[in-house]
């Protein structure tokens, strides 16, 4: 690969702290073998992440800012260990404060927190990509208001980082509705799922970028995602893509009975 840019990629994370559930290994072998993939196609390139959560919400784009981040163990239901967890990746304050200013640059609000800590969202797809958690990470926020077009925005403003080293990730998940995170999803999460596919696979640059702006006049949108916010890490990394060529990285039919996937751009050759 180019050792000038580094690819971005929207992944599709998961459940909760499923790395850390042996039970689930088998239910999640294909997603974690998609990021082992990942980062033997980047291995020794990265020297940090910036992972966009939909797991933050805030009212501009934030960053952390902690040199050493805690634990935010955003889920219920799991067993007793699971909140116990550590995923003790340094974070790079640096990297905060240099995403913050891009950002900003560009006439969108962004700030700081020095204190926020990895949500699952970042440390189980990190714990798949990166076991040693010794690759410093920042995540960033989403914004509370769902704005499509400022989430492509804040990418735009953010991909000079692709020349810097750092790999950005947005993590959400393409299909999210809980109520319906079984067969009776599998129909509206496969219609959603193959508008997905067509609007980054095979939609110019621009047409992509309108499409997403307009996401909920695909089909079966509002059923996919009754809330956007494990979307719009989406729009960040297709910011972020400029004008790559794309890719599915991953994909299953039945993740949980719905259809799941994951896409890059500008991947190196697997």
């Amino acid at each position: 690969m180019s050792n000038t840019r580094l690819p971005v990629c929207y992944l599709s994370h998961g459940g909760g702290p499923w790395p850390w559930m042996p039970d689930s290994a088998a239910q999640y072998a294909p997603l974690d073998a998609s990021l082992k993939s990942l980062r033997a196609r980047v291995e020794g390139q990265v020297r940090a992440v910036l992972l966009v959560t939909a797991h933050w919400e805030a009212g501009v784009f934030g960053f952390s800012g902690a040199e050493k981040p805690g634990m935010i163990y955003d889920y219920g239901g799991f067993p007793p260990h699971t909140y116990e967890i550590t995923y003790a990746a340094p974070g790079k304050p640096d990297l905060a404060r240099q995403a913050a200013q891009l950002v900003a640059a560009g006439g969108l609000q962004a700030g700081i927190d020095p204190a926020r800590g990895f949500d699952h969202g970042t440390f189980s797809v990190m714990q798949a990509l990166w076991p040693e958690a010794n690759m410093p990470l920042v995540q960033m926020s989403i914004r509370h208001d769902y704005d499509p077009a400022a989430h492509l925005a804040a990418g735009r403003l953010l991909a000079p980082l692709r020349d810097e080293r750092v790999l950005i990730l947005g993590s959400g998940l393409s299909y999210h509705n809980l109520r319906m995170l079984n067969p009776a999803g599998h129909d509206p999460s496969h219609q959603f799922d193959g508008w997905l596919q067509d609007t980054l696979l095979h939609s110019a640059p621009d047409e992509r970028d309108q499409r997403l702006t307009a996401w909920e006049q695909a089909p079966s949108a509002r059923i996919a995602h009754p809330r956007e916010d494990h979307l719009l890490p989406l729009m960040v990394a297709a910011g972020a893509a400029g004008d790559d060529a794309p890719e599915m990285i991953y994909h299953e039919d039945a993740f949980m009975g719905v259809a799941a996937s994951s896409f890059g751009w500008g991947m190196p050759a697997g």
